[in-house]
């Protein structure tokens, strides 16, 4: 096959097989290239794959992370949330605390607010009281320095004591006798022993200089003049209120004060006696309440002697009322027995006609056997006899 140059087309066939063959070159040369850049790359490629699985570690991380703080974030969120309810219930109670103990301490003080005006009103009166008393006791030593209000004293005292123990008509004051005299008190007693004479006298003068003795001298004479006073005292009542035939046969001297009397006792024996040998006994006010008491007994028991005769005949009269009780009692248990063996008759007559009614009503026509030694109840009055 010869190929003529000069024809245009075997050139352009020439051309074409040497563009397609160039262009086949070309495209090996690219593939080669191609290649060698897909083998130079894949590192890269693997670098990228490498970097991106880094950056989605990474992304996975910041997620993470986002999460952590996001948990963190709630759980602090909730934690301070906690946190200030715990402080918000401890300052609660810790607020209701100081309120219950304010109230406390305010109802305490109030309390001892009260309790301390009331002392104070309790002093107050106290001190108005040891004011009163300051005066009560310059007005009872002014009534005992004078004679006439000393035995005025004596006597009130009397009254008090005589008053509390003995019925109000058993007991006369300012009792005038056969003589003239009048006494503090009359005491009516029943003979023996009949009545006695109750009068107050008050030494003062000479205790009061006994128990102000500073020597031997002043505390003979303040004894020289206890033992004069109490003698002039038993001698004028033995003198003036036993009289024979109208008083008892001894009468008591009554002292209105304790003191008085225990000092009789303890230093002047020989007074007491002298005032037994006279039929006069010095009495207190302690003693002469155990002495009323005992001449209150003393009228109780007269007066039931007294009414002694009525008594009996009260009681006559109650054993006759007994008597007629037991008599009716007697009748009535009659009647009741005679009214029970009646019922006891009706119950055997029902039950007979009970019998007799239950037969008829079940047709029982049989000729009935007649009864032996029929009963008959009698009707009786049951009235009172």
């Amino acid at each position: 096959m010869t190929i003529d140059f000069e024809d245009p087309f075997a050139l352009a066939a020439i051309a074409a097989g040497l563009a397609f063959l160039l262009i086949f070159v070309l495209l090996i040369m690219a593939l080669r290239a191609a290649g060698r850049g897909a083998r130079l790359a894949e590192p890269l490629a693997n670098q990228m794959g490498m970097l991106g699985q880094r950056v989605q570690s990474i992304s996975d991380g910041q997620q993470q992370l986002a999460g952590g703080l996001n948990h963190v974030s709630e759980a602090q969120a909730a934690s301070q949330a906690n946190m200030l309810q715990l402080m918000e219930q401890r300052l609660s109670q810790v607020s209701g605390t100081m309120n219950e103990n304010l109230q406390g301490s305010a109802r305490r003080t109030a309390q001892s607010l009260g309790e301390l005006q009331q002392r104070l009103q309790a002093i107050d009166k106290a001190q108005d009281n040891i004011t009163k008393l300051s005066g009560d006791v310059l007005s009872l030593q002014d009534i005992l320095s004078n004679k006439q209000t000393r035995g005025a004293f004596g006597e009130i005292q009397l009254k008090d004591i005589v008053g509390k123990a003995l019925p109000a008509d058993s007991y006369t004051w300012q009792a005038t006798l056969s003589n003239g005299k009048r006494a503090d008190c009359l005491i009516h007693l029943p003979n023996p022993p009949g009545p006695i004479v109750v009068d107050s006298k008050f030494p003062l003068e000479a205790y009061e200089a006994l128990r102000n003795a500073e020597t031997q001298h002043e505390l003979s004479e303040a004894a020289r003049m206890m033992r004069t006073a109490v003698k002039a005292h038993i001698k004028a009542i033995s003198e003036k209120y036993i009289l024979d035939g109208e008083t008892a046969d001894g009468a008591l001297m009554f002292l209105p004060s304790e003191a008085v009397y225990a000092e009789l006792h303890a230093n002047f024996p020989e007074l007491v006696r002298e005032g037994f040998a006279a039929r006069v006994w010095i009495v207190s006010p302690t003693t002469c309440m155990a002495t009323l008491n005992t001449m209150r007994a003393i009228l109780k028991d007269a007066r039931m002697q007294e009414q002694a005769g009525a008594i009996r005949r009260e009681l006559g009269n109650l054993f006759k009322d007994v008597e007629r009780l037991g008599t009716r009692v007697e009748n009535l248990d009659r009647h009741f027995g005679q009214a029970a063996k009646d019922i006891s008759e009706i119950k055997i007559s029902a039950d007979k006609a009970g019998r007799r009614a239950r037969r008829l009503d079940n047709f029982d026509f049989e000729e009935l056997a007649p009864e032996q030694n029929p009963t008959v109840v009698p009707i009786t009055s049951s009235g009172p006899k």
